[in-house]
């Protein structure tokens, strides 16, 4: 196989458009699936309420994550990109360093699970939304450099401007409130 030399901006561009895409599509099934707003409202809670302004901007902020993914990488691109099974081995940098074994005791990871108060089992159950995200981004990204097209770079940046678009208008606009009951009760007159 030709080895393709990719610049930072095109090795950055990649893996924040596919971590932002892999990242939105397996946020609103988990959404829907783990019933977030009532476990983030729940008051031994950690996270902000799902009607947040921080949670609306939180996929278009994964920009964020993308700079550091492509910062931390790049300098591996060769062993991810050009090597037998790469996809195989950048969603192993995401397991073992971003998920199991993190810095700090986050939900799932060995520190989590020997620090925190939350039941292994609760943490257990909520692994499987990261384990497929971070399958998914490396599948994608990989792809992504072997048969690369003006298709990827186009679809890839609709999605991007539209995860974009969707996460400033929630947090401009927010949810619509729903209607309140009036608990006024007219008294009729004498």
């Amino acid at each position: 196989m030709k080895a393709i030399e990719l610049s930072f901006g095109q090795f950055f561009w990649r893996i924040t458009a596919c971590h932002m895409v892999t990242y939105m599509l397996l946020g609103i099934l988990a959404f829907t699936i783990m019933d977030y707003p009532t476990q983030f409202a729940e008051p031994c809670s950690i996270m902000v309420p799902t009607d947040s302004p921080r949670v609306f901007l939180g996929p278009a902020l994964q920009a964020i994550r993308g700079l550091i993914f492509a910062a931390v990488l790049f300098p591996f691109r060769e062993v991810i990109l050009e090597s037998r099974h790469g996809w195989l081995k950048l969603w192993g940098l995401f397991l073992g360093l971003a998920i199991f074994s993190t810095a700090g005791p986050a939900a799932g990871s060995v520190e989590g699970l020997i620090y925190t108060k939350i039941p292994a089992v609760d943490q257990i159950a909520g692994l499987w939304e990261v384990i497929l995200q971070t399958l998914l981004c490396s599948v994608l990204f990989v792809a992504w450099h072997h048969k690369p097209s003006r298709a990827w770079n186009v679809c890839m940046a609709m999605l991007v401007g539209l995860i974009v678009l969707m996460s400033i208008s929630g947090a401009v606009f927010g949810q619509p409130e729903a209607p309140q009951l009036s608990a006024h009760v007219s008294v009729s007159e004498k």
